[in-house]
């Protein structure tokens, strides 16, 4: 049995160099480009927010919900726990 071929033909080998992840940081190509704006949308939808806020707001509600979590104690559990914290959730 003989399988596709995994090595690019001659003719493309100079295209498949230009895909390199540097390029595609500088100048991503439309489909990338629109999936991350309905990305962006998506999030920021879920959590009520305005579209427009700059990265130090988003950082600043950020950290604003995360002590809010916090200090409910509404925080998931890391898998971490000490023996101390295991013996205080068990019941007496």
């Amino acid at each position: 049995m003989r399988y596709p071929r995994l090595v690019a033909k001659d003719a493309h080998v100079f295209d498949l160099a230009k895909r390199t992840l540097t390029n595609l940081y500088n100048k991503p190509p439309t489909w990338l480009d629109l999936a991350h704006k309905a990305l962006d949308k998506a999030v920021f939808d879920a959590y009520g927010w305005d579209p427009s806020m700059t990265d130090d707001e988003i950082l600043a509600a950020l950290l604003k919900l995360n002590l809010e979590r916090s200090a409910a104690g509404d925080v998931a559990p890391t898998g971490a726990e000490t023996e101390e914290q295991s013996e205080e959730d068990e019941p007496e």
